[in-house]
């Protein structure tokens, strides 16, 4: 069995967000699935997140999105969180489901319907400033689906304004994320496509402005960890968005689709300063559960970004090094698949023993109850689910 206490102390440094509306039901465009104990409000959203983090003691925070998880006191929410084990984390903003953003929110024509956009952000940083979050995370749903719609050019400078407008309101503290995706819901073109317009965007912002990385937001092909390491390099990866896709932007469990992959990212993230105590970039969830129970998909992708994470720290980066200065490919390419191929789940059931966390979370929290506990007493009202 692999000895891990050489990265045992790293692998102590990991934190890994989930997003509240992973709990919530979800589907495809023509259904969405709804599961009997799914939470029905924000508060019963954090009592399902801090189960995984009782289970793995990987999650310690918990994102919101407004206006899905709007409360009447942010600071009773938190004291609930806290109640939990866990703390509110990064807020979401939302400018994708009000008619009025049907042409676009901060880059549309209209200065009134702009403005509403960039007035929402404002309520979403005076949340923060309750719950004492330190990310605004930004993903728009702005674009065009026909050649000659809009002005793209026009749109990139509205974009750049309302974020400046946006950036100048943050704290000290606070940081701006943007994230980028490649098509969808516009499918001409996307205002913020691809890691170079978001860079492009934040950089003229400042330095509490950086970008996020959903895994999944990505043409196929796409050398993923490329980019984490000219962001990395850039001092601009602000945060990861962790899924996985087959073919578009499935966000499945972290790790279904190509582990290999996700063990290539975490390399370049330890190498680039980006893990733990090295760096200031978040790890975080975003995923929609359509098919499976809720709460044992995030403990599997939390566990997956670990397993891929002790693999990483396996590497032996000096040998490896060594192969690379010496042009020895073969050799430098083993070092690499030795680690990627060792089995460290018996040692991480070990080392989650020692820190008092099930050996087994996936079978401890099924044995637990809490999900027929949740089945019983989550009878009546709205369920929380897309949208919502």
């Amino acid at each position: 069995m692999v000895d891990l206490a050489a990265i045992s102390s790293r692998l102590a440094e990991q934190a890994i967000e989930l997003p509240s509306w992973a709990f919530g039901n979800s589907g495809t465009r023509f259904k969405v699935f709804a599961q009997p104990g799914v939470p029905r409000d924000p508060y019963e959203k954090i009592a399902d997140a801090a189960q995984v983090h009782r289970h793995t003691g990987l999650a310690p925070t918990v994102a919101l999105h407004i206006p899905w998880d709007k409360v009447d006191s942010y600071a009773d929410l938190a004291k609930r969180a806290e109640d939990h084990g866990v703390a509110l984390g990064t807020i979401n903003s939302n400018t994708f489901q009000d008619d009025d953003y049907k042409l676009g929110s901060v880059t549309h024509r209209d200065d009134r319907i702009r403005r509403k956009a960039i007035d929402h952000h404002f309520e979403c940083i005076d949340i923060m400033n309750e719950t004492g979050s330190r990310d605004l995370k930004i993903w728009l749903a702005d674009g065009t689906n026909y050649p000659g719609q809009d002005d793209m050019r026009g749109r990139q400078d509205r974009l750049a304004d309302s974020l400046a407008k946006i950036y100048e309101r943050i704290g000290d503290n606070q940081r701006l994320v943007l994230e980028y995706k490649i098509f969808e819901p516009s499918f001409y073109h996307t205002d913020v496509p691809d890691w170079g317009t978001s860079y492009a965007q934040v950089s003229a912002l400042g330095d509490r402005a950086v970008v996020c990385l959903d895994t999944g937001h990505h043409a196929p092909s796409t050398n993923i960890e490329f980019i984490v390491m000219q962001l990395l390099r850039l001092g601009k990866l602000g945060s990861f968005d962790f899924n996985s896709r087959f073919y578009a932007d499935d966000d499945l469990i972290v790790g279904a689709a190509d582990p290999f992959q996700l063990f290539r990212i975490l390399v370049e993230v330890i190498r680039g300063g980006g893990y733990g105590g090295d760096g200031d970039t978040a790890f975080m969830l975003d995923q929609c559960h359509n098919i499976e129970d809720k709460i044992p998909g995030q403990i599997r992708s939390v566990l997956n970004v670990q397993e891929m994470t002790a693999r990483a720290l396996l590497v032996d980066t000096a040998a490896l090094d060594a192969a690379q200065r010496a042009g020895d490919v073969l050799t430098a390419n083993g070092l690499f698949m030795d680690a990627f191929y060792t089995d460290v789940r018996p040692a991480l059931a070990e080392w989650r023993a020692s820190r008092g966390l099930p050996e087994d979370p996936m079978r401890a929290y099924a044995e637990s109850g809490y999900a027929a506990t949740i089945v019983a007493d989550r009878v009546g009202g709205a369920q929380a689910g897309w949208g919502a």
